[in-house]
């Protein structure tokens, strides 16, 4: 049987200093696609402060009918809870008098 070894991860490197990330900067030439900005930018700035957007808005609703849902299920589940205890205590009450009426007839 083999034992498994303990592999040693390597250490993580230093991330780099100030002056370091500074020189990169300074050396990077105009070209580099970090300084570049697209020739157009995008048409599209979202709609109008105060205006949600309509995947927002759809999201809104499907959030409240799923809130909706749930609270009608956990009213459901009392109603459940609630004549679940009324049928056991018919139930017993049943059970009681068949048992009166075992012991009259014999």
């Amino acid at each position: 049987m083999s034992s498994k070894a303990k592999r040693v991860l390597p250490t993580r490197p230093e991330p780099p200093s100030v002056e370091q990330i500074l020189a990169d900067v300074q050396g990077a030439l105009p070209t580099d696609p970090v300084f570049v900005l697209p020739a157009e930018p995008p048409q599209d700035h979202g709609p109008a402060p105060g205006c949600p957007e309509p995947a927002a808005e759809e999201l809104y609703r499907q959030i409240r009918s799923y809130v909706g849902m749930n609270q009608r299920l956990q009213q459901s589940r009392e109603q459940l809870r609630e004549r679940r205890r009324e049928l056991r205590r018919v139930g017993e009450e049943l059970d009681r008098g068949i048992a009166e009426m075992r012991q009259k007839a014999f």
